[in-house]
């Protein structure tokens, strides 16, 4: 393998790895998970069957889901008023259709009698407008109307259980969408007749190479166009410090000033840190350095089977913690603003808590984007999570010693099927289209792989338990609290996030009591956060917390406060600025930093 540039790419570290720096010890680490033993024979070969199936599902577990469709059919089979309304709806349903065909027979034009759904882009074509094909699209949607009606909440019904019925239903239907069938898709038929085919035999092509790739479980390598170091991760700085589990970078300052406090960037591990570092126009941590702030962003490494028993508890202690040790040599004296991105917010909020519990001060303040600290209402992903999910989970990760990344992007895929599975199959293999990729889409299919005990316990123990916030959280055998940060904190939500909800995001007001400030910003997960000055059509809602205030619901404080059109990011500079102690000159960069931006651990694949 060789980097975008041509030289040879690095080598991935051992856990264990002697020659690489051991990070400070700044607490003990627990004794290793019963879990994580070896097992009994007979319970090895009951876990290695397990293993084989769920990789075979995509990590899918078929028990939550016959267990779904059992419970939802047993509900529904009681409920004689809830039959007849399902009738009704089915003849409802029935008429809408007939008269729309019968407005079409008869020349006259009809209004559409149902539409398809918000993210739904499979209909955009004019074609479908047109008979036959239009009464095609309306069939399908009816019959999208009905289920959807089929699975609504029913008395008695776990919700869970109600909403994975209505989950496989979407599936199965978006199997049989006319949409996905050449000769009942106007658009592609009308390409079939401008190419003579040409967009079938370059779709073969397609599924050709993607059925290679996923069967050789070949990496696809980042396009030269979106070089990492040159294009993408391209702000100038250098790795100052490099351990088993993360390189730390520091940016090089762009400004004769900067703001006293440095900022340490914490992303997730679920992906690489460059979502914060893409293209120069888009780039976070560019414009937080041209800022005039002096920035420093942890890599985490992409672990393969033998960093299998990392821990959680190994990601604080030798990424934040450590990060935190690193930067306070380099810049002595002062605190830190730090930002945690997702998963990376919920580890720098159990970081926080922590530290605020012994007296630790280092951090002047903390910042959340898209991230949870409570996952009762973690939104469509807890479709996947339950104690049978997990198991199966466990169970794969146990015989291949990590979650690998593909396995995770079929579930954030499958939320929005119609438009991230059947959509791009449409336009690749029938109609032909090379995928395009823009500087985010690159970074999405860069992907990474989950150590097996670390995503266990952030299953089971944040997750699926949600401990953080239920005062079930121990760090070294000790509970945590989030209502014992006393550093300001700035949250920051996305409008139509599916991994993170946003009202899951602003329950961080509920459980502490520090001075807050929450923005709500539109976009979804990523989108919503690379919000850069100057993007089109951008709007966000700020408001204030003061400490030891009323909690106020989330809908009361939307209703509230009003958009206000632009970026966020101005909003936080400011804020930044408020809680820092002036300007001073830019520290100077590390003498002996062991490699240049973006360094060695993003390069893994």
């Amino acid at each position: 393998m060789t980097e975008t540039n041509g030289t040879p790419a690095p080598t991935r570290p051992s856990a264990r790895d002697p020659g690489r720096p051991q990070p400070l010890q700044t607490g003990a680490h627990r004794p290793p998970d019963p879990e994580h033993r070896d097992p009994h024979p007979y319970a090895a070969l009951d876990r290695g069957v397990m293993a084989s199936l769920a990789r075979m599902t995509g990590g899918i577990s078929p028990h939550a889901m016959i267990d779904a469709w059992g419970d939802w059919a047993m509900h529904l089979a009681r409920a004689p008023g809830r039959q007849v309304e399902l009738m009704e709806r089915a003849r409802d349903n029935w008429f809408k259709l007939a008269q729309f065909a019968a407005s079409g027979l008869s020349g006259k034009p009809a209004e559409k009698p149902f539409a398809p759904g918000t993210y739904d882009t499979r209909w955009s074509h004019e074609g479908w407008d047109r008979a036959p094909f239009a009464l095609w699209q309306q069939g399908f949607l009816a019959s999208q109307d009905w289920w959807q009606a089929a699975t609504a909440d029913l008395r008695g019904l776990r919700k869970q259980n109600n909403e994975r019925a209505g989950f496989v239903m979407r599936q199965l239907l978006d199997t049989v969408s006319p949409s996905n069938f050449p000769v009942a898709n106007p658009e592609i038929i009308e390409a079939t007749m401008k190419s003579a085919g040409r967009n079938l035999i370059d779709g073969a092509l397609h599924y050709a190479d993607d059925a290679r790739r996923v069967l050789t479980q070949e990496h696809r390598p980042v396009p030269e166009r979106f070089a990492l170091g040159k294009v993408l991760a391209a702000t100038p700085g250098k790795v100052v410090y490099r351990n088993d589990l993360m390189e730390l970078i520091q940016y090089a300052p762009s400004t004769e000033k900067v703001h006293a406090e440095p900022v340490l960037i914490v992303p997730a591990w679920i992906m690489k840190y460059y979502i914060l570092d893409l293209s120069p126009q888009n780039s976070f941590i560019r414009w937080l350095v041209d800022q005039g702030h002096t920035v420093f962003c942890i890599s985490w490494l992409n672990p393969g089977a033998d960093q299998a028993d990392l821990s959680l508890e190994d990601y604080r202690l030798k990424g934040i913690m450590q990060a935190l040790d690193v930067i306070g040599g380099i810049v002595p004296d002062l605190r830190v603003h730090a930002n945690g991105y997702c998963l990376g917010g919920t580890l720098l909020a159990i970081a926080a808590a922590t530290m605020a519990r012994d007296n630790d001060d280092r951090l002047a303040s903390v910042t959340l984007m898209a991230a949870q600290v409570d996952f009762a209402e973690a939104g469509e992903l807890l479709l996947f999570l339950d104690e049978s999910q997990v198991a199966f989970l466990e169970d794969m990760m146990w015989s291949q010693g990590y979650l690998d990344r593909p396995q995770m992007s079929g579930a954030f895929a499958a939320i929005r099927s119609e438009d991230l599975i059947w959509s791009r199959a449409v336009r690749r293999y029938y109609l032909g289209e090379p995928d395009l990729p823009t500087d985010i889409e690159v970074w999405v299919n860069d992907t990474t792989r989950m150590p097996a005990r670390m995503h266990s316990e952030y299953l089971r123990g944040i997750f699926l338990e949600n401990r953080i916030t239920a005062g079930r959280f121990a760090v070294e055998g000790r509970v945590i609290a989030l209502k014992d940060i006393a550093a300001p904190m700035f949250v920051v939500a996305t409008e139509t996030d599916h991994i993170a909800p946003w009202r899951s995001v602003w329950k961080t007001a509920l459980f502490t009591d520090c001075d807050l400030t929450f923005v709500l910003t539109k976009g979804g997960h990523n989108t919503g956060i690379l919000s850069e000055p100057g993007h089109p059509r951008r709007h966000y809602r700020i408001g204030h917390r003061k400490p030891g205030a009323h909690y106020q619901g989330p809908d009361r404080w939307l209703a509230a406060h009003a958009p206000q059109p632009g970026s966020w990011w101005p909003e936080w500079a400011a804020w930044l600025k408020a809680h820092s102690a002036g300007t001073r000159p830019p520290p100077k960069m590390a003498a002996r930093g062991l490699e240049p931006a973006p360094g060695s651990y993003v390069l893994l694949s």
